[in-house]
């Protein structure tokens, strides 16, 4: 989480980064990359994962969602076999509902 936030907020930072603690890890900048400070690599890395919160939704409904294979097969079989399909998806949406919604 760390080296994905140095490089939101500089993509072009050559660095090399020893632990996985922010507050203890060891920062190594090469090639002339201008060092960022450990409170905005923090600040950085909570806003990723307020983001990466915030969606946990839609990584639950898509776990529980039918596969690609099983709507082709709702859709060219119709009948049940889609109005199943289809309620399937609507328990899994009102299952997980989207975030602020």
């Amino acid at each position: 989480m760390i080296i994905k936030a140095i490089l939101e907020i500089n993509p072009n930072a050559v660095v090399t980064i020893r632990g996985n603690d922010i507050n203890t890890c060891e920062i190594e900048w090469h090639e002339g990359t201008t060092p960022i400070s450990k409170a905005d690599i923090e600040a950085k890395m909570n806003e990723l994962q307020a983001e990466y919160d915030a969606e946990e939704w839609k990584r639950n409904r898509q776990a529980e969602y039918p596969s690609h294979e099983d709507c082709i097969h709702a859709l060219l079989d119709g009948g049940d076999t889609l109005t199943e399909l289809q309620a399937k998806r609507t328990a899994t949406k009102t299952k997980y509902p989207k975030s602020g919604a």
